[in-house]
């Protein structure tokens, strides 16, 4: 087990080279020595206030320096942090509060007792106090919460040790050097933003933060790789597309990706786009990454999981926890230093998922995964599906449950079911309790207490829920209901167009429409269609503005499609930038 932590490796490295580039921030250098700076002032206001081991902190801060100084100097005071993503609902982070029993909290609109801004972590006087020592490896370096099937989150608890083997075992796989430089773009309520943000702030690297908002924007991030000169990038494979869809094209790019399964032709793709593309695996209760495929694709172009990262041990096992032949399906679980403390405040659920390891060290426990894979005559492992209802969904990662038990609540239900169509189409089935309810009021009354890119992109009224011959949901025998499609709208120049609408024959309309319908996989579209009702979600607006700006010369910006989701109104948007083009 790894006896430092990332505070230690950050604090030697920032004495070592303290006038060596850190961190990127609004476009503005911030040296080792500076960032060392600000992070003391805050752990000793932190500390001032209640801020220590066996304390949870909580950040509510958007991506930027403050946040990065927030998380380094909490991981200093030995305090846990809880990432509190400000675009979640409010219900979501009300509970998460409560339930982590958050010291403090770190945010720029304090609200209650106990918040504190960055302003008052900020230095005071001329001296800088010392860093404090660093904190006991076993103690958590932060809590995570994620999707629950009773539509309830739980938080994983990881300690130092695991955040420290993680970091140190991508280091070498890597061969990481200070003359790297990584792009940090992932919300901090995911817990791969962990490598992007320490990874390099641990190895003598330079980190560059994107922008709030950078993370859609794919000629907005294709700009910020050329202009900081970025040697490593991270994302989903959602977000790799996003990146493709700009343009992204022969670079020297180190590329990881994870969070969702990789598609070979995806793969394919990117690796003709960048210098090395790394396939990463893990769930949250094992730390972030738990196994690497470096390559992403083998010798016969297929994807896999790879090899296990250091000091962690994969088992394939049957329902009986026995090893199963090669090339045989079986689950996967995860066991080493990686593994989590378990679920915060529920020991119940910790012991049904985190078991005694059979096959390790007395003491040691495992991880049961819910994933389905098969290794393959060389050893590395091919990932099959999930074993339970949990899917990925852009990125996010959801418990079908959770929507299934949020669905029930609503008065106008009396039953609810929830499956995942392709990669990244979410479809909701109700049983209503009387007249059916509205799409809109159901997708509001989930808005609630879900993340908006996990919310469903249809919505199914059936008479009765399929059942498997034991009366179990059959989720299997769920009808794909197809896109969502609103009555039939005029035709572009027709008696109801507007003055700043289309004739007939425009060719800007006629473009979009056909970006649109290559997007959406969808062969007949009117130019009023909602975009949401078709199934649009974020990642299908980035992709469609990349095709714009790339068909058509112009950058619509993202809030456009939000405001006029139609393909009239982008048309319009469109026709109005390339007027004010000079």
């Amino acid at each position: 087990m790894p006896a430092t932590t990332v505070p230690a490796r950050f604090a030697a490295r920032a004495a070592a080279h303290p006038d060596a580039v850190a961190a990127v921030a609004d476009g503005t250098p911030v040296t080792y020595g500076e960032l060392a700076r600000l992070v003391a002032h805050a752990a000793a206001a932190l500390t001032r206030h209640g801020a220590g081991p066996g304390r949870t902190v909580g950040i509510t801060l958007p991506r930027g320096l403050d946040q990065l100084v927030a998380v380094l100097a909490v991981l200093a005071t030995g305090a846990a942090h809880l990432p509190l993503d400000p675009d979640y609902p409010a219900a979501h982070l009300a509970f998460v509060r409560d339930d982590a029993r958050l010291a403090l909290r770190i945010t720029d609109h304090p609200e209650q007792p106990g918040d504190l801004t960055p302003a008052d972590l900020a230095p005071t006087g001329d001296g800088t106090p010392p860093l404090p020592p660093a904190p006991d490896p076993a103690l958590p370096a932060y809590v995570l919460y994620t999707s629950g099937t009773t539509g309830r989150p739980k938080g994983v608890e990881v300690p130092h040790s695991a955040l420290a083997n993680v970091l140190g075992s991508l280091r070498d796989r890597l061969g990481a050097t200070a003359a790297d430089r990584w792009l940090a773009l992932t919300s901090l309520a995911f817990d791969i933003s962990a490598v992007e943000l320490l990874l390099p702030l641990t190895t003598g690297a330079r980190v560059v933060l994107a922008p709030p908002g950078a993370h859609r924007d794919g000629p907005a991030l294709l700009a910020l790789l050329r202009e900081q000169r970025i040697t490593h990038v991270q994302a989903t494979p959602s977000g790799w597309q996003l990146l493709l869809d700009a343009g992204l094209a022969d670079t020297a790019l180190t590329a990881l990706t994870g969070g969702e399964a990789l598609p070979a032709p995806l793969a394919a793709a990117l690796t003709a786009a960048t210098a090395r593309l790394v396939n990463v695996y893990g769930p949250t209760e094992t730390t972030i990454w738990s196994t690497c495929a470096d390559p992403a694709l083998d010798e016969h172009g297929a994807v896999t999981l790879g090899e296990p990262l250091d000091n962690t041990r994969a088992y394939v096992l049957d329902q009986r926890l026995r090893p199963v032949p090669y090339g045989v399906p079986g689950e996967l679980h995860l066991a080493g230093d990686g593994v989590a403390h378990g679920y915060r405040g529920r020991p119940g659920l910790t012991a049904s998922r985190f078991r005694p390891d059979p096959y390790g060290p007395p003491g040691a426990r495992m991880y049961r995964t819910g994933d389905l894979v098969r290794r393959a005559p060389g050893g590395a492992m091919e990932y099959l599906g999930r074993a339970d209802t949990q899917v990925k969904l852009r990125g996010h990662r959801l418990e079908l449950g959770a929507i299934e038990a949020r669905l029930a609540t609503h008065p106008g239900v009396a039953r609810a079911a929830a499956a995942l169509r392709g990669a990244d189409r979410l479809v909701a089935y109700v049983v209503p309790a009387g007249p059916a309810p509205d799409p809109a009021e159901l997708r509001a009354h989930l808005a609630a207490v879900l993340p908006a890119a996990v919310l469903p992109n249809a919505y199914a009224v059936l008479d009765a829920l399929p059942l498997t011959p034991n009366g179990k949901l059959d989720r299997a025998a769920l009808p794909d209901p197809g896109p969502a499609r609103p009555d039939p709208a005029p035709a572009a120049g027709g008696a109801n167009a507007g003055p700043g609408d289309a004739g007939p024959g425009d060719a800007v309309l006629d473009a979009v429409l056909a970006i649109w319908a290559e997007v959406l996989e969808l062969d007949d579209l009117g130019p009023d269609e909602d975009l949401f009702d078709l199934g649009g979600h974020s990642l299908t607006i980035t992709a469609i503005a990349a095709r714009v700006s790339r068909t058509l010369g112009v950058d619509v910006p993202l809030d456009v499609f939000f405001d006029e989701p139609t393909a009239r109104g982008v048309a319009a948007a469109v026709r109005a930038l390339q007027g004010a083009t000079p």
